[in-house]
């Protein structure tokens, strides 16, 4: 599923004030001088069940005397075109400016749906000078305080009003599955791909960012039909430089949100790096089969338990999600390159696994309520009544009692885990909910 929001406006509006409260993160620095976004934040939000993806953009101002305001335009104007909705940010504070109208006619041209946000409204009497952004003709004005959340929920309802579900996504998305190769730079995405398929289907260059768009390409041999997709390398933020590599990064996220599993490859020459691990938790956010592919393993010198230590390490650093599956490949020496597809064939069918409402409570309320109940709270006992899985693109399970609120988190990664040994989900992210019977 791909909803993808962008915030866009003039500089010091409060864009990435409303970034972090939108994402439940302090991700995106909030400072009063002008110009402190330069590099784009990425987050997840979810509002009445639809999950989305949120765009700090940097602010937009022609003619600055930044050094880095020309690219910072640009970036804008790309995050405007890659966009499903906008969130153009105006401040009732300053009012009124040349630069919002500047701003309001290059979103009147991009035809996306644009939501016109008056921000800073934290008293009545700002409330009254909202009237005149009327003039930009961009419709309903939604005041808001980024700040303190006040008016944010009748924007977040307008927002998602028209955003899929996962059920509806569900239905509309071909049964053939999705897979996304992702990885940083020249970790052999493209390579790996070309080598399937028998053909010089992507460019290949021992150089970091040979590959700009996300490109599929439809797999029919041996068994397996899917759709496979190579995506641009995902570097660090503060290392995404210029205006294609920005464009592209925003295209890997897209591919991501929109497939199946995501084979994540990294590279066994270095170690299991921090932009490894966010590509990864990016995956896992999103709710994806995940297979973890160690390419270049022919390059690696290696003693009696490298492989042992090597992927112990990497599960170190994934946890607590450690239950995925890691295959070591060599793609230059077809080194089980057919391995990584069965793999991700297996997680394909866990992810869309539907286990029987009887069979859950059959398997799991002894365990609940008998075995290892969750632990009291001030002397309350949680009883625990009912279990079943909701029917959508991943497997989501909830759980029915008495006092939800009290469940802590530790006993939810337990249920997690439970369920994981029981019915398999291995490669794939499972979530546990609690609500009130």
């Amino acid at each position: 599923m791909s909803n993808i929001v962008a915030i866009v406006g003039r500089p010091n509006v409060g864009k990435s004030t409303l970034f972090n409260r939108l994402t439940g993160t302090k991700i995106a620095i909030t400072d009063p001088t002008s110009g402190v976004t330069r590099d784009r934040n990425y987050g997840k939000s979810n509002w009445n069940g639809k999950e989305f993806s949120v765009i700090d953009t940097g602010g937009y101002m022609q003619g600055g005397d930044d050094d880095f305001q020309e690219e910072i335009c640009q970036q804008v104007v790309l995050a405007i075109e890659e966009a499903d909705v906008i969130l153009f940010l105006v401040d009732t504070k300053e009012g009124l400016t040349g630069m919002d109208e500047e701003i309001a006619q290059l979103l009147r041209r991009s035809k996306k749906k644009v939501l016109l946000v008056a921000n800073k409204v934290d008293t009545y009497e700002k409330s009254l000078t909202t009237p005149e952004f009327y003039s930009l003709g961009l419709g309903e004005i939604y005041s808001i305080s980024a700040a303190n959340g006040s008016g944010t929920g009748e924007l977040l309802d307008e927002l998602v009003k028209d955003f899929l579900t996962e059920e509806t996504f569900i239905d509309e998305d071909a049964e053939l599955p999705h897979l996304a190769v992702v990885g940083r730079p020249n970790v052999g995405k493209s390579s790996f791909i070309n080598m399937i398929t028998g053909q010089e289907r992507n460019i290949v260059k021992d150089l970091a960012g040979t590959t700009r768009d996300s490109i599929n390409t439809r797999y029919n041999l041996f068994g397996f039909d899917f759709i496979i997709v190579d995506t641009a390398g995902l570097r660090r933020k503060n290392a995404v430089k210029g205006n294609i590599e920005f464009y592209s990064t925003m295209r890997a996220i897209r591919s991501i949100e929109t497939s199946d599993v995501c084979i994540v490859i990294v590279d066994a020459t270095e170690d299991f790096s921090a932009q490894d691990l966010n590509i990864f938790s990016l995956c896992e956010r999103n709710h994806k089969g995940i297979v973890l592919v160690v390419n270049k393993w022919d390059k690696v010198a290696k003693e009696t338990n490298t492989m042992k230590q090597y992927e112990a390490r990497i599960r170190e650093k994934i946890a607590p999600f450690t239950d995925v599956p890691i295959v070591f490949t060599s793609v230059i020496n077809k080194q089980r390159i057919f391995k990584v597809l069965e793999e991700a064939r297996k997680v394909f069918e866990n992810r869309k696994k539907q286990i029987p409402t009887s069979r859950l409570n059959e398997d799991l309320l002894p365990v609940v309520k008998e075995q290892n109940p969750p632990p009291e709270y001030k002397g309350k006992r949680i009883k625990i009544k009912y279990i079943t899985q909701l029917k959508t693109a991943y497997p989501q399970f909830v759980f029915y009692c008495n006092l939800p609120q009290y469940v802590k988190q530790d006993y939810i990664r337990f249920i997690e885990n439970r369920i994981r040994k029981l019915y398999d989900f291995n490669g794939v992210p499972v979530t546990v909910y609690f609500r009130e019977k």
